[in-house]
């Protein structure tokens, strides 16, 4: 599952001089959905929002289902909402992943899921250590999450196996603001908010 708000509504942080922030919200999502669809062990990629501009650009992104989010009430309800539209019974492997991470290689995603195939539930600390960009449930187990600041700590206290993923890895570097982004680019950004940023730049 990856939720993504509306752009307008999205990245609220994100103050990058020459790129519209709707716009920006909307490559790095797009980014990191398709990294999503690309790694091996993803069968599905379910977005839940209710952004028809994001429906549209993601159209030739394979193996994508989108799910109305309804009201809008947070990541965890979103997430939830996702996972009692596809598997509702608890039958598959799930995971939510959060859609503001430009610099997303699959492999990385991969390595995490193949590390969380042998817990019930896990959890990916973002770069900062605090949050959390990846959390996981095994067939039979049932959903629960708590994004948000400070939410590594609430997950670990719900049961989640932290797994021990590298700095290096793109899977840790979500984006909220103009700095972490810098870091991104560092990471080597995906080729939508790579363009934007591009044409953003003064001549």
């Amino acid at each position: 599952m990856i939720p993504v708000k509306r752009a307008a509504r999205g990245k609220s942080r994100l103050d990058v001089a020459g790129a519209d922030r709707a716009d920006l919200a909307h490559a790095i999502a797009l980014d990191t959905i398709e990294a999503a669809a690309r790694c091996e062990l993803v069968a599905q990629v379910v977005v839940v929002s209710d952004d028809p501009a994001l429906a549209r650009e993601s159209a030739m992104i394979p193996a994508l289902r989108f799910v109305p989010e309804g009201d809008p009430r947070g990541l965890d309800a979103a997430v939830a909402t996702g996972v009692a539209a596809i598997d509702p019974d608890g039958r598959m492997p799930r995971a939510a992943l959060l859609g503001d991470l430009p610099s997303l290689r699959p492999g990385d995603l991969a390595d995490a899921l193949r590390a969380a195939a042998s817990v019930d539930r896990a959890v990916v600390a973002d770069a900062e250590g605090t949050g959390t960009t990846l959390v996981t449930a095994a067939p039979g187990v049932a959903w629960t999450s708590s994004f948000g600041d400070g939410s590594f700590a609430r997950h670990v206290a719900l049961g989640c196996q932290a797994l021990a993923m590298t700095d290096a890895s793109t899977l840790r570097r979500d984006v909220d603001t103009a700095s972490q982004l810098e870091a991104a680019r560092a990471l080597g950004l995906g080729p939508r908010t790579a363009a934007l940023l591009a044409a953003a730049r003064p001549a």
